[in-house]
């Protein structure tokens, strides 16, 4: 599909059936892969050609190639053996290729990858594995193995600098191994930054030398099963022994770990909104009195959305712009991560400030008529001013949500657009550095399937929609675009098992839409790949989500007001069977070709999706007053 064609709708059917495994299935697509003839076939001695330089991409190719293929692999940085794979840095750079290009050039006796930096080496390897049969992936010895790959020439290079995903720590503790499990599958997709999210209303995730209630108190909650958002408020008897925290020599195991593999590690600090695990921890820095009752949320509800934003604070989850003490609070806060992190920037957050409790404040009425402040987003803007000017004089960049664009904040702040696109084409005109990062297309904790088969959040991103973001969006100037991320906040996400599940496969999605020309995306061939990146998946054991095979249900009612249900797929070459009776449906039971009636007594219906009379996607329960109540009254 051209350019032309990159508008799916969330409901779009139209790519072909991707039955036919593609010859190469590299997820980001190349800027350019031409197939030359023969194929070339690993040696049972690799020998591998590199200098000291590339000592870390050496060492991960070594890793990747010796353990699933049991062969012995050497590296020199000069011999008369015969090599099977060489790695070179240009000495002239190519200007095409930038700092994170490859080129990789694989003959019947030679795989050849040249780069200007290391970083570029890293990428080709990383294409060259995704030539190499689905068990290059395997974490132990896999026999019988052809371990050849077909003769190509690729010449490759990213779109954009920053290529991110989120991932969202605080609302429920993810363990260093955990971490690192999760750059480990990002960097295969060519993703180069790691957004740290360590802080919120449900744990504070960062150790801070002289602030010890931070992690004593505000990073341990009540362990809850459900939905949450709905849980009980706990009592004052149940243990509060759920959470964690990294100190700063895990961050620092971390960030080197990252960095081993390309990847820079941002943090953000999320204030002044989002504060509960800091103010439970002291409550001093609250505006509100009675702010020492406060307790680290547990998932109970702490905020009214009924009214849209910003929402009605239940509790008082934000630092007080007029207390002084908040400042010098991060002041401490931020040396410390200044000192942690070496990426130039952090991430201070700034988003769904609540300001219900700041209007009833006669310290902020103080505040507002001390500085001339006609109303709380002015309140917010002082304080986001205030912050950066703390950020800025630690030598790092600041970064907020794109709600700090709500005063007239200085340029020097970075703006992670959010909310919607517009917000980043907006700031690219007002000289920000900006990071799209719009919900709508790359927010990869909503659902991906129907509502029935998803843990419940608040709208759905389904992979249509991921694959047809665009970063550098109509309007927006391209040069102040610096790159764009996917987030992934972890409410409904209890393990480190759902978070892969709700990265992949919208995460390839995404990394193509960031990496890869805008005019070499194509839905059809991007199908085709990511059945043969699930094969991949299976074998390195990273979970993800099949929801592109499962249909999704609407329903209507006819004129004699019985409900009818429509079965819609994201791509086509499916076959869907159902049944009304209870029983589990297989291929020897209807066929679903048009809308069908629900009968007058049931009360559910079962699907499942067949490709090539082999079952592909799940068996999904739907109950008719489900279906009842979508099609609604007549």
């Amino acid at each position: 599909m051209g350019s032309e064609n990159t508008n799916l709708s969330v409901t779009d059917s139209a790519a072909a059936p991707a039955n036919r495994a593609p010859e190469f299935a590299i997820i980001p697509e190349p800027v350019s892969l031409l197939k030359t003839s023969g194929h070339f076939t690993l040696p049972e001695n690799v020998v591998i050609l590199a200098t000291p330089e590339m000592k870390l991409v050496v060492d991960y190719l070594k890793e990747k190639i010796s353990i699933p293929t049991g062969r012995f692999v050497s590296e020199y940085t000069n011999t008369s053996a015969p090599a099977a794979i060489r790695l070179m840095l240009n000495s002239k750079a190519n200007p095409q290729l930038g700092n994170e290009g490859y080129q990789i050039s694989v003959t019947p006796t030679l795989v050849v990858i040249k780069a200007n930096k290391t970083a570029g080496l890293f990428y080709g390897v990383q294409s060259l594995l995704q030539l190499f049969p689905k068990e290059i992936e395997s974490k132990e010895l896999v026999k019988d193995i052809n371990w050849t790959i077909p003769c190509v020439e690729v010449t490759d290079y990213p779109r954009l600098a920053w290529r991110g995903l989120m991932f969202d720590v605080a609302r429920h503790f993810f363990t260093k191994q955990e971490v690192k499990q999760y750059i480990d599958a990002m960097v295969r997709y060519k993703y180069n930054l790691l957004h740290l999210h360590l802080t919120d209303d449900e744990g504070w995730r960062i150790e801070i030398k002289g602030l010890p209630k931070l992690t004593e108190v505000g990073a341990w909650n009540v362990k809850k099963t459900g939905e949450f958002g709905t849980f009980s408020t706990p009592g004052p008897d149940e243990p509060r022994n759920y959470g964690g925290f990294f100190t700063q020599d895990d961050l620092r195991e971390l960030i080197q770990y990252a960095k081993d593999r390309f990847v820079d590690i941002m943090p953000e600090i999320d204030v002044p909104g989002h504060s509960l695990a800091a103010i439970a921890s002291y409550p001093e820095l609250s505006c509100t009195p009675g702010a020492a009752n406060y307790r680290v949320r547990s998932g109970e509800k702490i905020m009214d959305w009924s009214r849209g934003a910003p929402p009605i604070a239940l509790v008082d989850n934000t630092l007080c712009p007029a207390n002084e003490k908040v400042y010098a609070f991060l002041d401490t806060i931020i040396t410390q991560v200044a000192a942690l992190f070496p990426f130039e920037y952090i991430h201070m957050g700034g988003d769904e400030a609540p300001e219900n409790f700041w209007q009833k404040s006669d310290a902020i009425k103080a505040l507002m008529q001390r500085e001339g402040l006609k109303d709380m987003r002015q309140v917010q803007g002082y304080f986001e001013k205030r912050v950066q000017k703390i950020v800025e004089s630690k030598g790092k960049k600041f970064m907020g949500w794109d709600e700090i664009m709500n005063s007239d904040i200085p340029a020097s702040a970075g703006i992670m657009s959010w909310r919607s696109s517009q917000f980043g084409i907006q700031a690219s005109h007002q000289k920000h550095e900006v990071i799209m990062a719009p919900q709508t297309n790359v927010y990869i904790d909503l659902m991906q399937g129907d509502v029935i088969t998803e843990p419940k959040v608040y709208n759905s991103v389904r992979l249509p929609k991921a694959y047809e973001f665009d970063p550098v969006p109509a309007g927006a100037d391209p040069k102040y675009i610096r790159g764009a991320q996917a987030n992934l906040w972890t409410e409904q996400i209890y393990n480190i098992r759902q978070a892969e599940y709700m990265t992949w496969p919208r995460g390839y999605a995404i990394a193509e839409s960031i990496w890869s020309p805008k005019e070499k995306k194509n839905w059809t061939n991007f199908i085709a790949k990511m059945e043969q990146h699930f094969k991949r998946m299976d074998v390195a054991e990273t979970k993800y989500a099949p929801s592109i095979y499962d249909p999704i249900f609407k329903a209507s009612r006819a004129a004699d007001r019985t409900v009818m249900v429509e079965l819609i797929t994201d791509i086509t070459g499916l076959d869907i069977y159902y049944s009304f009776d209870n029983s589990f449906p297989d291929k020897f039971y209807p066929k679903y070709t048009e809308k069908v009636p629900v009968p007058k007594d049931a009360n559910q219906m079962r699907v499942i999706t067949y490709r090539d009379n082999k079952p592909i996607g799940r068996m999904i329960t739907i109950p008719v007053d489900e279906l009842n109540k979508r099609a609604g009254r007549r």
